[in-house]
This record gives C-alpha cells, structure tokens and sequence, in this order.
C-alpha cells in the first residue's frame, strides 16, 4: 500500500495558517531535528496521532536560552504537549565516556552541537509547565523511559530520582508508545478523568497515594533507602528488570517522601504484523524543508534502510534496548517490509543500494518462543544467555525467505545488513547450530557485507564476559575460520571487524592485556574499541555505581580512574 502524501506535520504559525488551522490538538517539542521517517520516534508519533484525526504540529529544538519563544509560538495546544530529547538520551549524546563534551551531533543540521540543552526532557518540560500551568504535559522517548524509576546517572555521579518527579510531567510513556500516546489523547478529548489516565496501560504518573486498581503489585524499596544503600538499589534494579523482561509485568510502585511514582505494566505483547501500520503512515521520509540545503549526519546514515521488528531479547548487560523496546520480538509482516522497499525504489534519490535491512538484532527476525504458554510462565532475562532457552525458535528460514524476495525487487542492486548480529543464534565455539544458521552466515558474508563484516564479541576473557551477559569467545574463534573459509571459497577479500569494549565493570587492565594479545585477533586489524559509558537502566550502570554484580549480588571489580581507563583502552592498540 501506497501511502497518501499529506506533506510535512506543521512546525510553524505560517505553516498552520496554510493549512487553514484554527487551532492544533497536540504539540510535540523533541530535542532533535525534525525528519519524517520512521527511524524517527517523533515522526512515528506525529503520523501516528495524525492517523487518528489529530491535528499534530513538531518545534524542533526549540531555543531554551532566549525569551523562550519557540515554545510560546505555536500557542496552547487543545490536548496536550508531548515532550522527548530526541532518538538519544540527551547526556549520551552530549558527553562521551571520559565526560567530555562531543564536538558534534547527528541529529541536528551540520552535526552542530549545543542545540539541545542537558536533560532535555526535564527542561522542556518545566518551561512549558512554566508557560502552560494547566496544559498537560506527557514525556516520552528514551530519556524519559530509561529514567522512568530512580536511576544512577554517571554524569552527576549519583542517584537521581524518577523523571517524573524532576520534571513535574503530568504522564510518562514509557517503550514503544503508539497505543498509549493513542490512548491518551482519546481520554483527554472526550474530557475523561485523572483517573482514567492514570490506568492506561504503558504510564507512569506521581501521586499521593500507593493505592491503585492493579492487583499485581511490586513495591519498590524507596528513594530515600536506595540513597543511603547501594545492596538496595541493586534488589530494586533487580526487580525492576524481572518485571520488565516479564510476559506479564506487576504495577510498580517508588515512595518519595510523600509521593509515590507508579508504573503501569504495558499493553498485552503485540502479534507479528500488528505494527506495520506504524511503518505504514504517509512520511515524506525526508528532513523538513526548514532544513532545505543542510545535512543531517543521522538522516543520511538511515535514509535508504528498512527497519524488520522491535525488541531484542539478548539482555545484554550495557545494552537499553531491552529494556526500552521489551525483550519479546515483535516482527513486521513481510510483505509490509516489501512495500517500503518498493517505496525506497521510487525515489528519485535511490541508486539501488539498501543501506540495511534490520532491526535491534538483525538477525532476530521472526524469532520466538515455540510454546507462548512456556513464555508466559519464564522470568529469564535473556532468551539465548547463558545458553539458548530449549522453546526458543531461532530458525533462520524466515530471514532468508524475506532476503530473496527483496532481491528480486526491481530497481533494488543490493542491500546491507548494517545492524547488529548475535552470531550465538547460529554457531558456537563447536560449530553451526543449524542448516539454516549455517545458510544464513554464508549469504550474509557473500551478499549483504559492503566489504567489511561488523560484529561484537566485545571481549576475549570470560570473566568479563560473563559480567556482560555475553557468550564465550569460543564463539568468535569459529566464526572467525569460517569467515576465511568462505572468504577463500568465493574469493573475497572482505575484513572481519570486531567491537570491544574496555573499562567494563569486572575488566582489568590485565584482561585488557590479555585481550590485546590474543592470537585469534593477531591478523586482524583492531581499530573499533569503546570505553564503557554507564546508561541508565542498564545492568552494568548498576554494578559501576555500586561494585555489585546483580547477577550474583557479589562484589565486583570496576575501573573508576580516568588514566586507568585511558591505559585499559590503549592497550588495545598496543601503545603500551
């Protein structure tokens, strides 16, 4: 299906008066650039509202250092504000892992930095709250959903309270958040109660009172206690990731003096295809044309992909995708993934090459539990660690099915797969795992690599490994043979780039050592390495902040000097 071409969502008074607009349901303020693809979760949003017969408008980073005009230009809404920091948590996208402030940011025209302001989210919101008293407003987007509960925030080196409760949002969505963004604006325009909007599914919301209509309830230990005990801070996180990687998830409830901060569980898991609608909506899957003339590094990375699924159930201990996204693959349909293809190809713009074709984990397509009974009971963070779950379907034949057919659209000379792979779902340290995980690598390899394969055993010893949630280097020995075998078979000379990671909690710069000098990676040309940067609602933020490892609730060792961190990131490159 075609979508209609409805142009660009309004982002200014004159855009609204040639509309013929007397008045705009919901505004979405967003930290970055506006561009209408749906790699672009302000974007999916806005079109998504807009398919529901709401009248959307976007203020793109708005100016928070002036007269505060941009947040007053655009007037009331009917409804409501939605705020967001953009694809990013506004401090990862500012800072790198030593605290330095990035030179450069591609969400925005030029890669111009400083166009967002730290902790996007909060300031946004009490400016508008500020101007607009009694206009709701509802955050939403990584920031907000990964900063839901108290979290340990590594630029401020502390224990920062929920979201909710600094920036004084009236509603939190946290997650994927059509159906919920949906949702509120139906209760807010037939004029429902504070009540209603507190038991929508996928929210959160402070209030003065611990009673709600959930039966299923988990009290989390307060902030004030998780302040003054790193133990409790971690049973919380603990809780917290249980209840997140649930089939079914409790209420969570947070004290704050006399407030408590409640987290709704979210809307039953979607069935592959239910969100291909989402992918579907009428983009122009261009930057605005205030942009006109000017480039925009993040547009320019994802503009001819095609994004397969959401959810990622690797568990990663660094890794927010799980806990954003969910741990439950929800895949769109192929032939909706055709159909954007096809989409890709009529522009005037496409050359012929997919830039990618992925998702979260590339590879995790269609991938599911084979008794959703089994599921429905599991509390495992991770599908695939330490070992793979025995009900977990990882065949590969779905994929491949979905490649050839996209090969054989017109127009199309090729396509990449750039995301993310877990090469545990198809070999270990052994060999394949299956005829198809065997199929899979070879036509990954000799058809969808631009001449450099990308993967991430992220470190060679298995303590630090294990700290990570990730499998044995055994793993990456055999992928590394085969990926010379095959490489000698077709006569390629394509490189094999693996991603590591140093300063990791449980990584010393002996294990750096060890790593650098591993024989396995002697003949290949090591150049990605990233220092660890702790996130928020990750696992290993927790152990960084506290020493403790949640898995084992034992003390674990964590590299806090910044020379030491220096030197465990140099020896990768064997400077010392």
């Amino acid at each position: 299906m075609v979508p209609e071409n409805r142009g660009f969502l309004p982002t200014s008074k004159k855009e609204i008066e040639s509309l013929g607009w007397d008045y705009i349901d919901i505004i979405l303020f967003t930290g970055d650039a506006y561009v209408d693809h749906p790699s672009f979760g302000t974007a999916v949003i806005g079109r998504y509202l807009e398919s529901c017969g709401y009248r959307v408008a976007i203020v793109p980073q708005p100016n928070w250092r002036d007269d505060l005009r941009d947040f007053k230009k655009l007037g009331r809404p009917r409804l409501f504000f939605g705020v967001n920091a953009g694809v990013m948590d506004s401090m990862v996208n500012h800072y790198t892992a030593a605290r330095r402030i990035r030179s450069n940011d591609a969400y925005t025209p030029e890669g111009k930095s400083g166009q967002r302001p730290d902790y996007a989210v909060t300031v946004y919101t009490k400016i508008l709250k500020q101007l607009f008293p009694d206009v709701p407003v509802v955050i939403g987007g990584v920031e907000a959903s990964l900063r839901r509960l108290a979290h340990y925030d590594y630029w401020q080196d502390k224990i920062k309270p929920s979201i909710l409760i600094e920036s004084g949002a009236d509603l939190l969505v946290y997650g994927m958040g059509e159906q919920a963004i949906r949702d509120i604006a139906a209760v807010i325009e037939r004029g429902g109660s504070e009540y209603e909007l507190r038991n929508i599914p996928q929210v959160g919301y402070v209030s003065d009172t611990s009673n709600t209509k959930n039966t299923n309830i988990k009290k989390l230990y307060s902030f004030e206690s998780v302040l003054n005990d790193k133990v409790l801070f971690v049973q919380n996180f603990n809780i917290i990731e249980k209840e997140s990687n649930s089939f079914n998830p409790s209420h969570l409830i947070e004290q704050y003096g006399s407030s408590f901060v409640h987290i709704n569980p979210p809307y039953p898991i979607q069935k592959d295809g239910d969100i291909d609608e989402f992918y579907e909506l009428p983009y122009i899957r261009e930057p605005h044309l205030r942009y006109k003339g000017k480039h925009i590094p993040a547009f320019e990375m994802i503009k001819f992909s095609v994004n397969t699924h959401r959810g990622c159930f690797g568990s990663c201990s660094f890794c927010t995708i799980s806990a954003h996204q969910g741990k439950f693959v929800v895949s769109r349909s192929e032939e909706s993934i055709l159909d954007e293809l096809k989409l890709l190809v009529a522009k005037d713009s496409f050359k012929g090459n997919v830039s990618d074709l992925g998702g979260p984990t590339a590879n995790m397509y269609m991938m599911k539990g084979k008794v959703i009974s089994l599921c429905e009971k599991c509390k495992r963070d991770s599908c695939i660690y330490p070992n793979i779950c025995t009900n977990l379907d990882i065949s590969h034949k779905p994929l491949l099915d979905l490649y050839s057919k996209a090969q054989k659209i017109k127009g199309i000379k090729r396509f990449f797969i750039s995301s993310g792979i877990r090469y545990d779902l198809f070999l270990d340290g052994y060999g394949y795992l299956s005829k198809d995980g065997e199929e899979y690598f070879k036509e990954l390899i000799i058809s969808h690599t631009s001449g450099r394969l990308k993967v991430a055993p992220e470190h060679t010893e298995e303590h630090v490994l294990k700290s990570m949630g990730k499998p044995s280097f055994e793993g990456f020995k055999f992928l590394s043979e085969e990926f010379k075998r095959i490489n000698k078979i077709f006569d390629l000379k394509y490189q094999l780039i693996p991603y590591f990671i140093s300063s990791h909690p449980g990584c010393t710069i002996n294990d750096m050592k060890k790593l650098a000098s591993n024989p396995y990676l002697s003949e290949i040309e090591l150049e990605q390495v990233q220092d660890f940067t702790p996130t928020p609602m990750t696992r290993s933020s927790i152990s960084f902040h506290t020493g403790i490892d949640p898995k084992t609730m034992k003390k674990i060792f964590v590299e806090r000097d910044e020379l030491m961190k220096k030197k465990q990131k140099s020896f990768f490159f064997n400077k010392l």
